[in-house]
């Protein structure tokens, strides 16, 4: 069967940190649509529910149906407050992960992926898929196995060049090691790290057999959808074309960057998709980006392409995980024309632009105490003594300049971990009494919102695919 008659028209975005969450994949799933969750820092996420108290016990029956005998039961002995903290209390952290990781560190990020795919996929038969950003590579193995564990359709990669996720996911599906180039600063020409998985090391998973979830590769030049058509590791089975407009990281312009008065990196001719250049890569794709209107997807349709892909009108809907008081403030503002998104350049440490959305009274992450304890965003390089280390530009300037960064690099930049936590609700409470500060992040769909709104003041996933396919 044709892969475009297997996914569906309308991907609901993979929105970071679990504002893609289980609830709201699943909404879009049920109705036919492909629900994608959030794959980033999904261990921290994990622990923070379990230590929330787990109200509805979702988490708990979706980790008692983990394979990997014996898991659920330790994680939850070390993280599970049954009724949830003391008001006030912080968060207990993970131990930030490195290569060669132990085992039960690793299993933490594997149990963390199947709880979210497990609970957006229960009940019903839709496609769900997982989002993940290529730049945080720690992670991704163990969180790719744990997904498919769960059964996941897709997986959705972009925020680099996920050249090897392919191949990996072939050798996944059969329980096989898998490894992916580690990508470390400063490393001696002739050196090269890997970060491996050996799922037989995890358990052992006898006769069971694993599908392999087709792989949407997320992409901004016609380059790159070419290489990976034909160099990547193993299948590619479709694109993400992503332009500028969309909420998160976006790919930075090509060339010398130039920027317009409010500071944001202007794009050009050169950053467009060669739509018929992809198309004759004979592998379906969706666009991203301006596309939450009426009429985008008959629009994407007629130009080639398999369908769109939506995120921002989902992030602001009943169903997503953002704290629901941040939620209708960002709503109210919206409706009434009161919202701006920036693109900056420099709030990321990663060095991509990423949007910003700001209001009247919104708060102000670039405040806080400069603190790096999630450390999902750090950049390894090689230290002199030929070890690996860790530094981000977000991190104590003092630590980063001593771990050979420049200083000039700190500059502007905001601690997305900590701020995108706070957005769903799960700000990490601080000594000094303060709790960590959201950091909101949108496409630019969300200054079109109030005609979408017409007079509401909140509206649902459903109302959101109504209003895509209508």
């Amino acid at each position: 069967m044709p892969l475009t008659t297997r996914l569906p028209a309308v991907i609901q975005g993979g929105m970071g940190v679990a504002v893609s969450d289980w609830r709201l994949a699943r909404a879009v799933a049920t109705r036919g649509q492909l629900g994608v969750v959030s794959g980033t820092a999904i261990d921290a996420v994990l622990v923070r529910r379990l230590q929330d108290g787990d109200p509805d016990g979702a988490v708990r029956r979706a980790m008692a149906a983990f394979p990997i005998p014996g898991v659920a039961e330790r994680v939850l002995r070390e993280y599970f407050l049954p009724g949830g903290r003391p008001p006030g209390a912080a968060y207990r952290l993970l131990p930030l992960q490195r290569p060669g990781s132990g085992r039960d560190r690793v299993l933490v990020n594997t149990i963390a992926a199947f709880v979210e795919v497990f609970l957006a996929k229960e009940g019903h038969d839709g496609m769900v898929g997982m989002n993940l950003l290529t730049k945080i590579q720690l992670p991704t193995l163990a969180t790719l196995y744990g997904a498919m564990l769960a059964g996941v359709d897709a997986i959705l990669m972009g925020a680099g060049i996920p050249r090897e996720i392919p191949g990996a996911l072939d050798q996944l599906a059969r329980h096989e090691p898998a490894e992916l180039r580690f990508e470390v600063e400063g490393l001696e020409p002739d050196r090269v790290e890997r970060l491996q998985l050996a799922p037989r090391e995890l358990w052992d998973p006898g006769a069971l057999a694993l599908r392999r979830p087709q792989f949407l590769a997320i992409i901004a030049s016609t380059s790159l959808a070419t290489m990976l058509a034909r160099k990547a590791s193993g299948r590619v089975d479709g694109f993400i074309i992503e332009g500028p407009t969309a909420g998160g990281h976006n790919a930075p312009p090509r060339g010398q960057p130039t920027f317009n008065d409010r500071g944001e990196p202007i794009y050009g001719e050169r950053d467009v998709v060669d739509l018929a250049k992809v198309a004759d890569l004979g592998l379906p794709f969706w666009l991203a980006g301006g596309t939450g209107r009426a009429g985008a997807l008959r629009e994407a349709q007629a130009a080639g392409a398999a369908g769109i892909q939506v995120g921002t009108l989902f992030a602001w809907s009943d169903e997503s995980g953002l704290d629901p008081e941040l939620k209708a403030t960002v709503l109210a503002h919206a409706a009434r024309g009161d919202v701006s998104v920036r693109t900056d350049p420099r709030a990321s440490p990663t060095g991509y632009p990423f949007k910003l959305v700001t209001w009247e009274g919104a708060p102000t992450p670039g405040a806080r105490e400069r603190i790096c304890d999630l450390g999902y965003l750090r950049v390894a390089y090689q230290r002199p003594d030929g070890g690996i280390g860790f530094r981000c530009a977000s991190e104590p300037v003092d630590d980063f300049v001593r771990k050979g960064g420049e200083a000039a690099e700190t500059d502007g930049r905001h601690c997305l971990c900590n701020g995108l936590m706070a957005d769903i609700g799960m700000g990490q409470p601080r000594a000094d009494g303060t709790i960590e500060p959201p950091l909101l992040t949108s496409g630019d769909d969300l200054l079109e919102m109030r005609a979408f709104l017409a007079g509401r003041t909140h509206y649902s996933a459903g109302d959101v695919l109504e209003f895509l396919v209508s």
